[in-house]
């Protein structure tokens, strides 16, 4: 005769689990095991520890509402961001998700791959009462900027130093990295360049980039209107359209700055499929400083700016809005790096 199974433990069991059974498994107060959940700073690391193991063992998981109800605050931040594909994405993602993880903080993403997305997202954070928002670049909808401005949410804006922003800004200055960038391909010799973007709703975040190259063509009294902009999502195979368009309007090309390591990697695939040297036919460099970029054959002279650092840096402003009650800093940058490998 087969022997019953153990029932298992149901949700309704498991919510049924206190804060004060927590505490007495734990050894503890209930204000501390309140504290754990509210305001960890003011709790030690070995009680930290003791509440943890005393919650898991015992499935016991904190009503977050009640927080935001007698508190004021949900303890949870929000960021919007176009991709989960793009690697710098991802960077600061796990940026943001250190820091507020380490101060007691938890954080709700949402995925906006344009200007009417992100609003809702917005609306939803805000619907939410979310304790600070986080967007990425500086170009959004008169919509979002009058619904952040009106708002006393702290909100930080990112992967831009120069602004303007609704509240508070972090990121490098992507004009001077495209100029540095250029000007080190002119200084080795190329004269014509051609620049590969690609559409975004932030729009203004890319133009800043292509300014940079532009104007260090045009300083140089070189052609700065070889410019490509890619539709659709980026990928390999994008590089192929953007060198016969470009090959096009001007047949001796002889570089490619791209505004994506995963462009540029499509460029190094299309020469070989073309049986062309990389640089000596046609030299390559671009921004992002992926994986890719240090294994692919030549590799990538690239730009790097940490998105780690951003996503770090951006959940610091918040915190500190909420438990000082003014940043201490309103705009921060990062800096940027020139990654020179064997491309050009």
């Amino acid at each position: 005769m087969k022997t019953p199974e153990t029932p298992r433990s149901t949700s309704a069991t498991r919510t049924n689990v206190t804060m004060s059974d927590v505490a007495r498994l734990a050894g503890v107060s209930p204000m501390s095991v309140s504290n754990f959940y509210n305001q960890p700073a003011k709790v030690s690391i070995d009680t930290r520890s003791k509440i943890l193991e005393a919650a898991t063992a015992l499935g016991y998981v904190p009503n977050l509402l009640t927080g935001v109800y007698t508190s004021g605050r949900s303890r949870v931040v929000g960021a919007v961001v176009p991709s989960l594909h793009n690697p710098s994405c991802a960077s600061m993602i796990q940026g943001l998700e250190d820091f507020l993880g380490q101060n007691g903080y938890r954080l709700m993403l949402a995925i906006a791959e344009n200007q009417a997305s992100e609003y809702r997202a917005v609306r939803v954070f805000l619907g939410h009462r979310l304790d600070g928002i986080i967007l990425t670049g500086t170009d959004h909808s008169h919509d979002v900027f009058q619904l952040l401005t009106r708002t006393g949410v702290p909100v930080v804006e990112t992967w831009s130093s120069s602004g303007p922003f609704i509240k508070m800004g972090v990121g490098f200055s992507l004009f001077e990295a495209a100029f540095e960038m250029a000007q080190i391909m002119i200084n080795r010799g190329y004269q014509q360049i051609g620049f590969v973007g690609h559409h975004s709703y932030n729009n203004l975040h890319l133009s800043k980039f292509q300014n940079g190259f532009q104007i260090a063509m045009r300083e140089a009294g070189l052609r700065e209107d070889l410019v490509y902009f890619t539709t659709g999502t980026l990928g390999f195979a994008t590089a192929k359209f953007a060198l016969d368009h470009l090959l096009q309007r001007e047949p001796k090309l002889q570089a490619l700055f791209c505004a994506s390591d995963l462009l540029a990697a499509g460029a190094i695939f299309e020469c070989a499929r073309r049986g062309w040297s990389v640089p000596d036919r046609l030299a390559v460099a671009s921004y992002g400083d992926y994986d890719i970029a240090a294994e692919i054959k030549p590799g990538l002279t690239t730009i790097r700016a940490s998105g780690h650092d951003i996503g770090a840096a951006a959940a610091r402003m918040i915190v500190e809005s909420l438990e000082v009650g003014l940043p201490l800093i309103k705009t921060i940058d990062v800096g940027y790096e020139i990654i020179v490998r064997d491309s050009i």
